[in-house]
């Protein structure tokens, strides 16, 4: 029996495992739409802003074990909205696959309402755009987005769908999921990567991305590398829970700008091992550590994706393989005889570590020291809590203060792209009802993307919003300082910004006002005791705290 084109992408959609959908309503995928009305498999969530529904879906993703999250968007303006949560599935290696319609097939190339070459115009943010022009390919051409997006280095890959096909009748059946393919490191590689791990006094082992969907098997069999091997480990930037940051062989956060006592420490290593990260500038401090492209120390980076390897740095040893295959592997080896020798290297960046982590702060005269609310939220924070971040200095405050473990799920946009937080915290509370979903988010990306709020009520999500505000975009303000001392610079930085509290009690949430130090241990338990409606608590942080390492106007803490 012949059915439509929208009835056989719904099919294959459900046939991924596909149960839900982050979109903005549009007029060019109305077959669609209307053709999900009769698969109950999946759930529509209608979101306020492309953006948001964009970062809904990565976010998403990653919830499901780093498969592919779904973004529907119609063509022109509602892709271009978008535009922010590809380029950040992009640089955070992240599945995405963006479903987005086009004008009818008997148009192209006239410049009709809203045309764009999709192909052009997504070429350094996808993966692969694929067209689908023709019936038989509509279904073909679904699995390929997925089976792309999923392998080798995760992103994002567009489907684009001309608004006259959906109703097309399709007799092609539904494609099957390609298998997921891994890549699996050679013997001798192993054997070369035990070997130098058994010479080595000083190594450091960094943790990324390619694990950041580990299950807690494979993070646990990590955390006993460690420990028989003698290894420090340390997440890199905004991958927190990759490593109990309570445990003795925790080496430190590796993230963006780490305190110069780490780094320096960490300088003395004769041996760094990669395991899944990419290795950017962020993580390698503007690429002073290691050097590119000729690192200044042995390297050997492990990640799914032979163009990866040796794109930037120049490794000792690549090995093509999924991280945690060579986690096993190692285990099953055994650690060599002299391992405890590094028993005092390790203790030592764990010091720092702890001492960098410690809960001591100054007040502040013109606000609240934001370390004063991360601190105080590390005490409620469940075994699985789901915590977002959105890109600003405040961010530093909860790097340093709160201390992630496995089980836990850190979201945000590695890449630092602005209003993540709030619509990945409302995808967290509405895939995971019942469980906790913090958001921590400054006042400029508040109100980028915090009218999903709205979405939050209309779907039961109950999110925190832990709302950080200066009343300027700080981390501007801090790099204008940096850049130009003793320059005049607020004008470009200054925010004038509502009463978030209220402004959250207006979308039917609640709303809590931080404005002082002695506000806190209560204004926080309250926000936890909440449980049926998302919470903002609106908190006047000081900007003379730049961040959790600089004060305006004095040297960076800890160097």
């Amino acid at each position: 029996m012949s059915r439509t084109v929208g009835r056989v992408l719904a099919e294959s959609l459900v046939a991924h495992d596909i149960d839900t959908i982050w979109m903005v309503p549009g007029e060019s995928f109305l077959g669609l739409t209307d053709a999900l009305t009769e698969v109950p498999e999946v759930r529509l969530i209608v979101c306020r802003h492309e953006g948001g529904a964009g970062f809904m879906a990565v976010a998403d993703g990653r919830m499901r074990g780093g498969r592919a999250g779904v973004l529907l968007v119609s063509r022109g303006p509602g892709l271009s909205n978008a535009m922010v949560s590809l380029h950040t599935a992009y640089h955070d290696a992240t599945p995405l696959v963006v479903l987005c319609g086009q004008v009818e097939r008997k148009d192209f190339g006239r410049l009709a309402l809203q045309e764009q070459n999709y192909s052009k115009l997504l070429a350094d943010v996808t993966k692969d755009v694929i067209e689908v022009n023709e019936v038989v390919q509509a279904s073909e051409s679904i699995a390929r987005a997925f089976h792309l997006a999923e392998s080798g280095t995760p992103g994002p890959v567009a489907v684009i769908l001309p608004e006259d096909i959906f109703d097309e009748p399709c007799d092609t059946p539904v494609a099957k999921p390609r298998p997921r393919v891994f890549g699996g490191a050679r013997e001798e590689d192993l054997d070369q990567l035990a070997g130098m791990l058994a010479k080595a006094e000083r190594p450091l082992v960094w943790v990324g991305g390619a694990l950041a969907n580990a299950s807690s098997e494979t993070l646990g069999e990590l955390q006993q590398l460690a420990e028989q091997w003698v290894l420090p480990v340390s997440p890199t930037h905004r991958r927190p829970q990759l490593f109990d940051a309570s445990h003795s062989n925790y080496g430190g956060y590796m993230g963006i700008r780490v305190p110069k006592q780490l780094v320096e420490e960490m300088k003395k290593s004769d041996l760094l091992v990669s395991l899944g990260e990419r290795i950017t500038d962020s993580v390698s401090q503007s690429y002073s550590f290691p050097t590119a492209p000729d690192p200044q120390l042995p390297l050997v980076q492990v990640w799914p994706d032979a163009n990866e390897i040796g794109r930037v740095f120049r490794p000792d040893l690549g090995i093509v393989a999924e991280p945690a295959s060579v986690i096993r592997a190692l285990l099953k080896r055994g650690a060599p005889a002299g391992a405890a020798k590094r028993q005092g290297w390790v203790a030592g960046l764990n010091a720092i570590h702890r001492k960098l982590m410690a809960p001591e702060w100054e007040s502040t005269s013109d606000g609240v020291n934001f370390a004063a609310i991360c601190v105080e939220v590390a005490k409620h924070l469940a075994p699985d809590a789901a915590v977002t971040s959105d890109a600003g200095n405040f961010s530093s405050f909860i790097h340093r203060y709160i201390g992630f473990r496995p089980g836990q799920n850190f979201l945000s946009s590695v890449v630092g792209a602005m209003g993540a937080g709030v619509p990945m915290a409302v995808a967290a509370s509405i895939r995971r009802p019942g469980k906790q979903a913090v958001a921590f988010v400054g006042d400029g990306g508040a109100l980028m993307s915090g009218n999903e709020i709205a979405t939050a009520m209309q779907y039961g999500g109950a999110p925190i919003i832990i709302l950080s505000d200066n009343k300027r975009y700080g981390t501007i303000g801090m790099h204008h300082e940096v850049r130009y001392p003793n320059r005049p610079y607020e004008d470009a930085v200054r925010l004038t910004n509502p009463d978030f509290a209220a402004w959250a009690r207006v979308f039917g949430a609640e709303g809590i006002t931080i404005s002082h130090e002695s506000e806190v241990e209560a204004g926080i338990a309250r926000a936890f005791a909440v449980k049926t409606k998302p919470v903002v608590v609106h908190v006047h942080s000081s900007a003379i705290q730049m961040s959790a390492w600089r004060r305006k106007g004095a040297p960076r803490v800890h160097g």
